[in-house]
């Protein structure tokens, strides 16, 4: 723990530099926003005499005692120096990527509040935890009390700033009226750990490929933590900015780094149970590309709500919304008449359908449920093999095939596979399991994967979501491996691992789908084909075959 405490300490005195050579600046020459804006800040007092610290957009000559609808967003990436760790040479409120603009154009107050033991709030962090769930408490409720605002508040963000959002969700604050959430943590476990087996996360801006393994993540999320504050910033800002408590950070690195997903604090963690049943309008966003949080038990919450006016989109973008990179022009409408319905009590329409749905060809569609209610689960024996379980150097013996006939008419995959598998190996050992889209071309793109442990002689793999038309004439290919490199950690075993049988299950379409939503091929799509595409050989497609009985999709919906 020494060591890691000095990496903290040599950030610190890295970003204390850049700060001794920032020009102050006061809150008139903040940063633009492409719009006019008042900004003051505010200390909030939590429960627990922790101190939040705010700040506050407001349009612009709009008096102090005008109400006005409020939009949150709670985060501990909001610090005045530095957005996650992008310096802010400028200063002012931190608001990139939160479209602010449009909502201080559109009469809203925008707040953000920062997390516990980020920017200029008091604590500890405790990765959503209790503390940080009583945050969003707090800051809803203080938000909706004050003059200027008309008592409804909406939450609004991307990835941690999501995950506080479906946590004002399940602490059910006076004043919350809906939440927009996009690429959300809903379950900090999964989005470590898939199994007990490490993701890795990407390498950006260098590459998307996965190359830190989750167990760093609370070592960077501590690192953001200690960002200070400015030369321009109060007393009260700079001094909680500058506290490095190393006694709060050492239980939450250890208990960050345990993959057992059972423990007492993961299960705390999880939302999932906290907002089955939820009615507060919720727009909820995820990228089936998603190279950050991973489309998988984003699922589990969705189909667990309660009745609401809830909406949906889900397709191939990464770890974003769909402001911009999706070629589509509808969502910015659709975002901003759901807060104006719910927050601000507007008499408009909420444009859409429940679910848009961006499928790989890209196209786009609407859907009702999401897996739609016609995707059968299409089981599928795969060819029994064997593989070594020594990761790292690719060759034929860390993997399988298995693969079907070219398809005689199109098919759509929706949903979540899963296979199943008895094996024997040592139980230290992963097997992993990716999906493939075949061309006529020997180019395979991979569709969706999973990984597991060996517990026993079995292994349960669910693999993640996608929507995935796969043209006829293309084959459907399964490769059963010990681990993705660039995609999960895992300590080889160096040991033989046989697989005796695999039952794979496929949600397919039953019914074909007329695209009828307006929109192109996303950033995302090109970028996935272009990283995920690999060339197979004609001797694995001619003795790696099986049989796939797959729908006979004929009418409509």
């Amino acid at each position: 723990m020494v060591s890691e405490r000095n990496v903290l300490l040599r950030v610190l005195c890295g970003l204390l530099l850049l700060l001794a050579v920032a020009t102050p600046v006061s809150a008139a020459a903040a940063p633009p926003l492409g719009v006019p804006f008042q900004w003051k800040q505010a200390f909030i007092d939590a429960p627990d005499g922790t101190r939040l610290h705010a700040d506050i957009l407001r349009p612009d000559g709009v008096a102090d005692d005008v109400r006005t609808p409020v939009i949150l967003t709670v985060s501990p990436y909001r610090a005045h120096l530095a957005y996650l760790s992008e310096p802010r040479l400028a200063g002012g409120p931190s608001t990139d990527n939160l479209q602010a603009d449009m909502f201080l154009r559109a009469g809203y107050t925008y707040v953000i509040v920062d997390l516990r033991g980020f920017g200029g709030s008091s604590g500890c962090p405790d990765f959503g935890g209790p503390g940080e769930r009583s945050d969003v408490t707090t800051a809803v409720e203080w938000a909706a009390s004050q003059p200027w605002s008309t008592g409804k508040v909406g939450m609004f963000g991307v990835s941690y700033e999501a995950w506080t959002g479906l946590m004002g969700l399940a602490g059910k604050p006076k004043g919350l009226a809906a939440v927009a959430s996009f690429e959300p943590v809903v379950d900090p476990y999964s989005y470590l750990y898939m199994q007990g087996v490490s993701w890795k996360f990407s390498g950006k801006p260098i590459t998307e490929n996965g190359v830190r393994p989750a167990d760093f993540a609370g070592m960077e999320h501590l690192l953001i933590a200690s960002t200070p504050g400015r030369p321009d910033d109060s007393p009260e800002y700079q001094a909680d900015a500058a506290q490095l408590p190393w006694q709060c950070y050492q239980r939450y690195l250890a208990d960050m780094t345990n993959h057992d997903g059972n423990s007492p604090f993961w299960r705390d963690r999880d939302l999932i149970p906290r907002l089955r049943g939820n009615t507060i309008p919720l727009f909820l966003g995820q990228g089936f590309v998603d190279y950050n949080t991973r489309p998988y038990r984003v699922f589990d919450l969705w189909n667990g709500l309660g009745p609401g006016e809830h909406k949906a989109w889900f397709g191939q973008w990464g770890h974003r919304t769909c402001h911009d990179k999706c070629d589509t022009p509808n969502f910015d409408t659709e975002l901003l008449a759901f807060f104006d319905k719910h927050v601000a009590g507007r008499d408009v329409q909420v444009p859409g359908p429940r679910i848009t749905v961006g499928q790989f060809d890209g196209r786009w569609r609407a859907e009702t449920a999401w897996p739609p209610a016609d995707a059968a689960r299409m089981p599928v024996e795969l060819r029994p093999g064997g593989y070594t379980d020594r990761g790292l150097l690719p060759g034929p013996d860390r993997e399988f095939w298995s693969v079907s006939e070219p398809l005689a008419q199109d098919q759509q995959l929706s949903g979540l596979p899963s296979v199943s598998l008895h094996v024997s190996g040592p139980t230290n050992a992963t097997v992993a399991v990716e999906l493939y889209d075949i061309g006529p071309d020997q180019l395979a793109t991979v569709i969706t994967r999973g990984i597991a442990p060996i517990t026993g002689d079995t292994a349960e793999v669910r693999l993640l979501a996608q929507d995935w038309p796969i043209p006829a004439g293309h084959r459907i290919g399964v490769r059963i491996t010990d681990v993705v490199d660039d995609v999960w950690s895992h300590s080889p075993a160096f040991a033989p691992v046989t697989v005796t049988e695999a039952h794979l299950e496929l949600p397919m379409l039953t019914a074909p789908r007329t695209p009828d939503l307006p929109g192109g091929v996303t950033e995302g799509i090109v970028k996935w084909r272009n990283e995920k595409t690999i060339p197979v050989s004609p001797g694995m497609l001619n003795n790696a075959v099986v049989s796939m009985n797959l729908p006979n999709r004929t009418g409509d919906r």
